[in-house]
């Protein structure tokens, strides 16, 4: 992975969450839904079940990928509902590698590099899948490092992984920023004692017990017109 960050125009170093943040799920969502029984309902239950039981992962001491809990959690999902997984179905993985990029973020993320700020990806995929991700979604140049929790075998927003991440970049927290879709991956980034930027995308919203993002922003383009360097 090239370093294209310019030393002389240094701003920071911004950490991007990837799926639903930089990547489109519309696909994988209407795949998962078809698959319990056309019900889109369904779909936002196994999402929502597949971050529980990452999470689940983390507190108890276990590691498994996160492709792997997702095929998990769709045949519990699948039990649940009293639905039969068709056998010959593609795995989930192949679905979520080809997921496509919002159309603001190519934009927005070269507009980023532009004003000198170092782009990182740090996300919940695992390390292959996450390279995958960006590279088939003409991303991949665009970012110095792509980091997976994969490493540190604790999934965001275990305050490890953002303490892990900046640690892995050589850059103290008061030159570091999140940005995701998701309320809980800001949250756990601020308590981490990074800057944060929530990106509010269509059904995404803030957990108000939570410590308030630095900036809330419509998406990534609108991120590089209201963001301020960071040291």
């Amino acid at each position: 992975m090239n370093n294209i960050s310019n030393p002389e125009s240094y701003s920071g170093t911004l950490f991007f969450d990837v799926n639903e943040t930089l990547l489109d799920t519309n696909e994988l969502n209407k795949v998962v839904a078809q698959r319990l029984g056309d019900r889109p309902e369904r779909a936002e239950a196994w999402f929502t079940s597949l971050l529980h039981h990452s999470l689940v992962e983390s507190v108890t001491g276990s590691w498994h990928s996160f492709g792997d809990i997702a095929e998990a959690v769709l045949e519990m999902t699948a039990t649940r509902y009293g639905v039969t997984l068709p056998a010959d179905a593609a795995p989930l993985s192949d679905i979520i590698a080809a997921m496509p990029a919002h159309p603001d973020v190519a934009p927005g993320l070269s507009a980023l590099l532009q004003q000198g700020f170092t782009l990182v990806a740090l996300t919940n995929s695992s390390a292959a899948l996450a390279e995958k991700q960006l590279s088939s979604a003409g991303l991949a140049p665009l970012f110095s490092r792509i980091l997976s929790v994969e490493q540190p075998q604790v999934y965001k927003p275990a305050l490890k992984v953002y303490q892990w991440a900046m640690k892995e970049m050589g850059k103290p927290v008061s030159e570091c920023m999140m940005v995701a879709a998701h309320g809980w991956d800001v949250g756990g980034a601020k308590r981490a004692g990074m800057k944060t930027a929530f990106v509010s995308r269509k059904g995404q919203a803030l957990y108000s017990l939570a410590p308030a993002p630095d900036l809330v922003v419509s998406d990534i383009s609108a991120l590089a017109t209201k963001i301020k360097p960071l040291c």
